[in-house]
């Protein structure tokens, strides 16, 4: 089937895509196995070779890449360009510096109860990855997972959103021209029902980035085949402004922080929290700095379009409640004033709310900052800690003492001080959620080690007859009692140890 896309900000038909029909689905299958014999062999360095070759393309198609992009989603070009080239761009130059050690056999320590022993961790890659990828950078969230993947040895079956294919088929592309073998990365295009179907291909692993309640279906499907999965979820994130913070620092982070991309970052600042000392003039300074932001398509906006449709109507949902229980709009359009269609949303702010309403409680996924007073530090971090979600928070306080023991008392996969959603960016650090934020984290060294089986392996030389823990057990339990109070007690006794552990030895199997 084909079907027609068209840009969500100017509604214009921007391409066409065949859908991948069900049918080809084991046939991808059979390729990415054929593609994974062949490439899980090559040396890292090679892969590596290969993976800078998609760097370079990336960096060569530059221009082109950021219409794609903007034209699928409707985000502005310099957020196309920074929050999902560059981010990218610098991943995969982490992963050709990092891979060879990361993904290294690695000698760890032996106990001395094996003596005689050496213990190491293999990596090896796990067969073929699903990548399901979402709508709101869909760039960034399929090639990030895709070059760790490869990089680890995979094969790759990417499954990207169909509200922006165009982004999929361009990845398609950028891999092949750089010369990838056949069946290595292949991108399948449909709906629900096709990721319903790959699941139920039986990858050997799973990488999904979406909501919730699509990611505890792709979990329960995949448990059936015990298949291993990794999930970035939903977030309704923190920020909680401390009485000492940076106040115009803290709100333009605010206004960056909630406003980018519409709002629609899994990371975005949802719900914001700020001192009762301060609060008034936070808000004062924040409604007066929202009035200055450009929306719309031109080069010099800040905010552009909303990308998915059935998202303005959950964001109408949350403010218009929330308004009807007694918020205050103080930024931003009344939901009773949208257009049917409505693609570009001003950015809302509002005051007098509370955790009875969705729009502190759910993930609104758009330009919308809740803002509440705190009187306490306990206060404000058992509000953060109020929610099902647990992705991000951000601290904003001149005393970064304070703001690193805030941040141990959140329950969050990640945290910034005075600063908003950039660990995402820094690919030295594990990128993953706490409760219904997700399950597992990408990005680092452990995203690498993730697409692969690590396996644990013991060596012995094989020269002795037997080990003391083997059998037969007669006359050897005093001897173990006092080899371990020996090493384990308050005081290490080694001679006790050594002697124990030498009339161990000496026991002989029964004849």
């Amino acid at each position: 089937m084909t079907w027609t896309v068209r840009s969500p900000a100017t509604k214009e038909v921007i391409g066409t895509l065949e859908e991948t029909n069900g049918e080809q689905i084991h046939e991808m299958y059979a390729s990415a196995a054929q593609a994974f014999a062949s490439w899980s062999g090559l040396p890292i360095s090679e892969r590596i070779r290969f993976l800078r070759k998609v760097r370079l393309q990336i960096i060569e198609e530059l221009d082109q890449i950021v219409k794609v992009i903007s034209d699928s989603t409707g985000k502005v070009s310099v957020e196309a360009l920074t929050t999902e080239v560059m981010t990218v761009v610098d991943s995969i130059s982490h992963i050709e510096k990092r891979a060879a050690a990361a993904l290294k056999t690695k000698r760890v320590k032996t106990p001395l109860t094996f003596i005689g022993k050496r213990s190491y961790i293999e990596y090896k890659p796990r067969g073929t990855v699903l990548v399901i990828s979402p709508w709101n950078f869909p760039f960034q969230l399929s090639m990030i997972p895709i070059v760790e993947a490869l990089a680890a040895g995979n094969a790759v079956i990417l499954k990207p959103s169909e509200v922006t294919p165009l982004v999929g088929r361009l990845i398609e592309k950028l891999f092949t021209q750089a010369g990838f073998p056949a069946g290595l990365l292949q991108v399948a295009h449909g709906g629900k029902e096709l990721g319903a179907a790959l699941v139920k291909g039986k990858p050997d692993f799973i990488h999904f980035t979406g909501s919730v309640r699509t990611g505890k279906i792709i979990q329960t499907e995949a448990a059936k085949q015990l298949i291993p999965t990794l999930l970035e979820l939903g977030g309704k994130d923190p920020m909680i402004v401390c009485a000492d913070a940076n106040l115009e620092r803290a709100v333009q982070g605010a206004l960056w922080g909630g406003f980018t991309n519409s709002g629609q970052v899994c990371m975005s600042v949802e719900r914001v929290y700020v001192d009762q000392s301060v609060y008034q003039e936070f808000v004062d300074r924040l409604v007066e700095a929202a009035q200055h932001l450009r929306q719309g398509t031109a080069a010099d906006s800040d905010i552009g379009s909303m990308t998915f449709p059935q998202q303005t109507a959950i964001i109408k949902e949350h403010v218009t409640e929330a308004l009807d229980k007694g918020a205050t709009l103080l930024a931003g359009d009344h939901p009773d004033k949208w257009e049917e269609d409505q693609m570009f949303i001003k950015p809302m702010i509002l005051t007098n709310v509370n955790h009875g309403m969705a729009v502190m409680q759910e993930e609104t996924f758009g330009p919308v900052l809740p803002i509440m007073a705190f009187e306490t530090e306990e206060e404000a971090v058992a509000l953060a800690n109020d929610t099902r979600f647990g992705l991000n928070a951000s601290i904003w306080t001149a005393d970064l003492e304070r703001g690193k023991q805030i941040v141990s008392r959140l329950i969050t996969g990640n945290a910034v001080i005075n600063d908003v959603i950039i660990t995402v960016a820094n690919p030295y650090l594990p990128y993953g959620g706490a409760k219904e934020g997700g399950i597992g984290a990408y990005h680092g060294d452990v995203g690498m080690q993730g697409f692969c089986v690590q396996t644990a392996v013991m060596v012995d030389k094989g020269r002795r007859k037997k080990e003391v823990n083997w059998f037969p057990y007669e006359g050897k339990y005093e001897l173990f009692v006092r080899l371990i109070r020996s090493f384990w007690g308050e005081n290490r006794n080694w001679r006790g140890f050594l002697a124990a552990y030498r009339q161990l030895l000496k026991k002989e199997p029964r004849k």
